[in-house]
């Protein structure tokens, strides 16, 4: 989503100049208007740039899978922003329609992965040994240790390995053969839940669904968005704030 909203941002930010300028010199505004019915044509630049404004806005959009809008009050948003009319909605609440909007195309996007992670997750609490906390978090303990377990301010260092549920490794301390440190308030919400209830000297085995991971946008290129996780951790040491 945040690429959709600078790719946004931009064009608005430029049209505005333009539409400033326009107001300073309203002899332009009229020499640029088309007939009714007449097929455009570009008499200058901000004829020309008119148009790849609301090209390229439409080809971003349509490849996180939108595929029209309202062309009537997209219109008018425009006007009304422009000329200083009163607006339909104010801007910040144009942010939760938007995201809503992208949010629910996202989903049906990459449904495969959301319907793969439940099914996954529904199956593997069933299976012996495995917990399952209030958030959904589920987990394995794999070796018990007998040491302090950390709290949400501490920083802790561990071993770990990250698979997507295809078995596909994405991540892995071991084989850097280099353990992270790192602020248990920094990472993700499976991972920030799960550490606390580790022993110094555990290693456990955790099944993060997507609200616990990286949600709807992924990570990168190796972790699709609504990715279910798994991860081995180990904790090595609690260092405390």
């Amino acid at each position: 989503m945040k690429r959709i909203f600078i790719t946004l941002l931009l064009p608005f930010c430029t049209l505005i100049t333009f539409a400033q300028a326009k107001k300073k010199a309203p002899a332009a505004k009229k020499a640029t208007t088309q007939k009714a019915g007449a097929k455009p044509t570009f008499r200058n630049s901000l004829d020309s740039a008119s148009y790849a404004f609301g090209a390229n806005m439409s080809s971003s959009m349509k490849n996180d899978g939108l595929g029209s809008l309202n062309y009537d009050l997209l219109l008018k948003g425009l006007k009304d922003g422009f000329e200083g009319r009163p607006l339909l909605i104010t801007k910040e609440q144009s942010q939760a329609p938007i995201s809503n909007l992208f949010n629910g195309l996202s989903k049906k996007k990459f449904a495969v992965n959301i319907t793969e992670g439940k099914t996954f997750l529904e199956n593997n609490k069933k299976q012996a040994g495995v917990q399952v906390t209030p958030s959904g978090l589920q987990y394995i303990v794999l070796k018990a240790g007998d040491g302090i377990k950390p709290k949400v301010t501490d920083t802790v260092l561990a071993h770990y390995k990250g698979t997507l549920l295809n078995g596909k490794q994405f991540d892995s301390s071991y084989d850097r053969n280099e353990p992270l440190s790192l602020p248990l308030n920094r990472v993700i919400a499976g991972w920030t839940e799960g550490m606390q209830l580790m022993s110094t000297g555990s290693k456990y085995k955790f099944f993060i669904p997507y609200q616990l991971a990286y949600g709807e946008r992924g990570a990168g290129q190796d972790i699709p968005p609504y990715s279910t996780l798994i991860f081995e951790v180990e904790l090595l040491k609690v260092n405390g704030k």
